[in-house]
């Protein structure tokens, strides 16, 4: 294996193009419980390529994954929900009349989303981006909380701790994995760029590289406001999928599973982000049960929320001890991969026969 090649679109195209019929055939004839887990394994596919990106590949470790993504969730659920709706669903203050009648199509709500997200990262990022060490870690997590209180001292905005119900379900699993398509294409082509080969560069050594000629400051700002943005569209399909939003949905735990995900997969792998998501996804809801009241060796037990939570940080010390670089570790499926192992698979002709 080796590094996703630039090349080959037309097979990527034509890769692009199955995967959305695939999606809209599932769509219309799967269970919709196995529609809702392949829409929340694209999303977290979004979420956890836009970390790969800023941590994996430039070497800027983030906490402000929650947070972005409030801001794109509560963005396409205001600008979705109609306006007899937003009257219902606002109980604290009267919606503001900014939003009150603002009723728009899916697309340009989550682009305004996404945009908005770039935006804010960007204004994180920028005075911390500056600095060397761990300044963008203890600013993004900070934000990520102050955006989270914001959401809820707004109430004429937001509707406050309350949040928005009745969220119009206008996606589908077509959207959702458009967007990841998307995320993973765009994302690799930056990567295998020369930008990608300056965020690498930065990655190893920061003082080498700026020797080098290359301007730190905006590599670094360039990956965390296009992963910031990514962010906000998977945070805006969320809300689609959950049908409400209300701001403890977004607390540091989304972070911290972004996190898991991208370590479970291997943090310089795009590819093993995309198994990792699937893997965390599927295992999430088979954990459920652990949380569910039971009757165990004739004691009636409750269930404890949480122990999911339990579960994954059991599963990463095992990953620490066993696999520390992850499913994949630097590696990636490409196509040039694909086809060395389908020469293998080939019987040899015998070259000694004459």
């Amino acid at each position: 294996m080796k590094n996703m090649p630039s090349g080959n679109s037309y097979m990527t195209v034509i890769l692009g193009g199955i995967l959305l019929v695939v999606a809209y055939i599932a769509e219309s004839f799967f269970d919709p419980y196995i529609v809702r887990i392949l829409n929340m394994w694209m999303i977290y596919i979004t979420m956890v390529v836009s970390f790969v990106l800023v941590y994996g590949i430039t070497g800027q470790f983030t906490l402000a994954h929650a947070g972005l993504a409030a801001i794109g969730a509560y963005t396409v659920s205001l600008l979705t929900l109609p306006p007899d709706a937003k009257m219902v669903s606002f109980l604290l203050q009267t919606p503001h009349p900014l939003i009150a009648n603002a009723q728009w199509p899916l697309l340009p709500a989550l682009l305004l989303g996404g945009v908005l997200a770039a935006v804010v990262g960007f204004t994180i990022g920028a005075p911390a981006l500056r600095l060397h060490g761990d300044y963008l870690l203890i600013v993004t997590f900070g934000f990520s909380e102050i955006i989270r209180l914001v959401l809820i001292n707004l109430p004429s905005f937001t509707n406050g701790a309350m949040g928005l119900k009745g969220v119009p379900y206008l996606s589908g699993l077509v959207w959702t994995s458009a967007a990841a398509l998307l995320t993973v294409v765009l994302t690799n082509r930056l990567i295998n760029s020369s930008y990608g080969r300056a965020l690498k560069c930065i990655r190893e050594d920061e003082i080498a590289t700026e020797a080098v000629g290359v301007n730190l400051y905006r590599h670094k700002t360039l990956a965390f406001v296009f992963s910031s943005f990514f962010v906000g569209i998977a945070g805006g399909l969320f809300a689609q999928v959950l049908g409400t939003v209300d701001p403890n949905t977004f607390r540091p735990a989304l972070t911290y599973a972004v996190m898991t995900m991208a370590i479970l997969g291997g943090i310089r792998s795009l590819s093993g982000g995309i198994l990792a998501a699937g893997i965390y996804t599927v295992a999430s809801e088979l954990l459920r049960s652990v949380e569910a009241p039971r009757m165990i060796f004739g004691y009636d037990f409750p269930g404890l929320p949480g122990l999911r939570q339990l579960a994954f940080s059991i599963m990463l010390v095992l990953l620490i001890l066993f696999a520390q670089r992850g499913l994949m570790g630097g590696r990636e499926f490409s196509w040039d991969w694909i086809r060395s192992k389908l020469k293998r698979k080939a019987p040899e002709k015998d070259g000694g026969e004459q």
